[in-house]
């Protein structure tokens, strides 16, 4: 008896992944089983990757750039996803590059090898975001907060949101992932406890020109009080988070 519930309980854990796969469109569910990305796909059910790709319309061929990528999880996902015929930008500004260091040298080394090839990683000054060509998505993941900081210059986030519409092909989009602050907070808890106010974000993006697409709440915790550090061992790895969609008009 208890061999066979504990057959059935192990049968039970592998068709749960098996069955979030499925429900993702084809391209996804194949980047997200590859054996490439088995270390990565141990912190899926964390970060949600293979479905916040979803969340993004991320297809094969097309053209990404993934904005401050940190560790690489969400390039090397883009770059399986859009295959290589696509191209994945995994973007440092120089600001940023110079505190994670060598962040950005062990993706350039990564991208070197099959099957990331069809990634190029750049370094470029924070206020002069650019895109070698056309974009059909700029993705970035809990870092839109850190522009307005100290060690990035006091970039005005609206630098950015110009730059990222200019770059992106009409109909391309902006997903902003990103920690979430206290209602009414604006950008006042940006350097202290690494978090923005959603309203803030929408405010600024949408008067760069971009549609509000809607959001998702993948990666909402209602239990995370929202006043203190997303580093505080309480909520780290937890936070409440937002996932933002905009587009630029066709």
């Amino acid at each position: 008896m208890k061999h066979r519930l504990l057959v059935a309980l192990l049968a039970t854990a592998l068709a749960a992944p098996a069955a979030a796969l499925a429900a993702l469109p084809a391209p996804i569910a194949k980047a997200a089983a590859d054996p490439a990305r088995a270390a990565d796909a141990k912190i899926d059910a964390r970060r949600k990757g293979p479905e916040l790709l979803a969340f993004a319309e991320v297809k094969p061929g097309q053209k990404v750039y993934d904005l401050i990528p940190g560790g690489g999880y969400f390039t090397r996902l883009f770059s399986l996803a859009v295959g290589p015929a696509g191209k994945v930008y995994s973007v440092w500004p120089e600001e940023y590059d110079k505190v994670s260091h060598p962040d950005s040298d062990v993706l350039r080394k990564q991208a070197a090898t099959a099957p990331f090839t069809n990634v190029k990683v750049l370094v470029q000054p924070g206020k002069a975001f650019n895109a070698p060509e056309p974009l059909d998505l700029v993705f970035t993941s809990q870092n839109y907060h850190d522009y307005p900081d100290k060690f990035m210059g006091h970039i005005d986030p609206a630098v950015l949101d110009k730059a990222v519409f200019k770059a992106l092909k009409p109909g391309g989009l902006f997903v902003v992932v990103d920690h979430r602050a206290k209602a009414g907070a604006g950008m006042k808890d940006t350097d202290t406890l690494h978090r923005i106010d959603i309203a803030a974000v929408k405010s600024q993006v949408t008067a760069a020109g971009f549609r509000f697409e809607g959001e998702s709440n993948l990666l909402a915790n209602p239990k995370d009080p929202l006043d203190i550090a997303v580093f505080d061992p309480k909520v780290r790895g937890h936070t409440d988070q937002f996932i933002l969609k905009f587009r630029k008009p066709r």
